[in-house]
């Protein structure tokens, strides 16, 4: 073995060891209650609605992911200086912001890839039943096109809403982190503290 497959080898071993594998355990279960939850949930709401409520609750899906993923990103722009003023002058839900902002990495973690992908994978399964709604008893032709012009659409409410939420959410991140934590103050959760 050379000095090259040794260093390597060295990294890779520490790349491991800097992972929480605690952190990965619970973000992986969690997606998946979470993933059950709002499948339920969808799957509820469209089992009675027509056509017109069940774009509505797709765009609900789509606008769920987009607002989830401008916390996650506030939540990696924001720095902890820019809330310790309001922290000191009591401001409610300043702790629970710096706490936010403490946690970035896991913050994004649950809004970008739990709830963000989440929500995508559900916006597809409403888009697949109002696309089999639509073209129930259509010849081959326009159940295509349909169904394309759909998927389409989904795809780009979902890519151009968060690209703009990105820019808005590193433009603004003390603003939307301080409604995080006013939020996270009103619902009183508990955090955990920093070792």
């Amino acid at each position: 073995m050379d000095a090259t497959d040794k260093q390597r080898k060295k990294q890779k071993t520490s790349f491991l060891s800097k992972v929480n594998w605690k952190w990965v355990g619970t973000i992986t279960i969690l997606s998946f209650l979470i993933s059950i939850s709002m499948s339920y949930l969808s799957n509820e709401a469209l089992s009675s609605v027509n056509n017109i409520a069940a774009f509505f609750i797709l765009l609900l899906f789509i606008l769920l992911g987009i607002v989830f993923d401008i916390v996650g990103v506030a939540a990696t722009s924001v720095t902890e200086k820019e809330l310790h003023s309001m922290a000191a002058k009591k401001v409610k839900g300043a702790k629970q912001a710096v706490w936010l902002s403490r946690n970035a990495e896991k913050v994004a973690s649950i809004c970008n890839d739990v709830v963000g992908d989440i929500s995508g994978i559900i916006s597809g399964a409403t888009g697949a039943v109002i696309i089999a709604n639509v073209t129930q008893g259509l010849s081959p032709l326009p159940t295509t096109v349909i169904s394309l012009t759909i998927t389409g659409c989904i795809a780009a409410m979902t890519i151009g809403g968060k690209a703009t939420g990105k820019a808005f959410g590193i433009s603004n991140s003390v603003a939307i982190i301080h409604t995080a934590g006013r939020i996270l103050a009103v619902l009183h959760l508990p955090l955990e503290k920093k070792r």
